[in-house]
């Protein structure tokens, strides 16, 4: 029992430390002066790719390129379908504001409900369906608020995000495929920077944003998605999705705080009823996973 606490009490640690990394994205892509999101891609890409081989090189002792080969067809898959959320995740940022980029990318598991049940025949709780109309009002108000700010395109990107998250998941459910995140990681990273790299050139990065880059590579995207991977052998899906939901209350609180963007009164709105709805849903399953299975909670 006591064993089972604290193996649950690591899990949380690691996912918040998960969610603190990936919070800074949009403060770190606000600090750079390089404003080119193909170079931006590239970099934060190219860094990442080299923390997680180190990773890698001392998980596997040294067999790092056998780690990626293992994945296969299905890992690949993943990594193509990640590698999108890259560049859509970047392409956002420089189109909207932060806060619409990561409340909008919080709808993956609304995203991933309805995929599953579109290709995989997997059975939707009347409660998802609810939440997802509730949802799908406030991404309305943000849309309508988008308008005028000329917002709009990005946040059709930031909402390109979680969809393709979605068909991730739906590859590796439907290959019954078991692919070690940390690896596919690696392979989206190495994706990306081979169709970054001729739509960056040529290369303008300054040592200052070479930093800050640097930064964004190894802690907010290789170091969150490695604490995110050790966390899911303690926490189940529902409690890692509710977790997660940190980063949409972090990110754009550190760029108001850094830079003083602060999203409009609607935008707030839309953002408060699409986490509402989030987490309503997340809490209400687990609740009810709980209620099933008394013994294993």
């Amino acid at each position: 029992m006591t064993s089972l606490g604290s193996d649950r009490r690591k899990g949380i640690a690691l996912m918040l430390a998960a969610a603190l990394c990936w919070s800074t994205g949009g403060i770190l892509v606000r600090s750079a002066e390089l404003t080119d999101p193909w170079e931006i891609v590239l970099w934060r890409s190219a860094f990442m790719v080299l923390f997680v081989a180190a990773w890698l090189a001392v998980l596997h002792r040294g067999r790092v390129v056998p780690s990626i080969a293992a994945v296969g067809r299905p890992g690949l898959l993943s990594g193509l379908a990640l590698a999108a959320t890259f560049f859509l995740f970047i392409l956002a940022l420089t189109r909207t504001t932060v806060a619409n980029t990561l409340v909008l990318m919080s709808t993956g598991p609304f995203f991933v409900a309805v995929a599953g049940r579109l290709f995989l025949g997997e059975r939707v709780p009347a409660r998802t369906w609810l939440a997802i109309a509730v949802a799908l009002a406030g991404i309305a108000l943000m849309f309508a608020d988008g308008l005028g700010g000329g917002q709009v395109s990005g946040n059709l990107l930031a909402l390109g995000v979680p969809v393709a998250f979605a068909l991730n998941i739906v590859v590796l459910r439907r290959h019954h495929a078991s692919v070690d995140l940390v690896p596919a990681v690696m392979l989206a990273g190495l994706i990306s920077i081979v169709v970054a790299a001729p739509l960056a050139w040529p290369l303008t990065a300054s040592a200052r944003d070479l930093v800050v880059l640097g930064v964004m590579g190894v802690v907010q995207l290789g170091a969150g998605c490695v604490f995110m991977t050790m966390a899911s052998r303690y926490l189940s899906a529902g409690e890692i999705g509710l977790l997660a939901l940190l980063e949409t209350v972090l990110g754009p609180l550190w760029v108001w705080l850094g830079v003083g963007e602060r999203p409009s009164e609607v935008a707030l709105a839309g953002g408060t009823i699409v986490l509402g709805a989030l987490v309503a849903n997340t809490v209400a399953g687990m609740r009810r996973g709980a209620a099933a299975s008394p013994g294993a909670a």
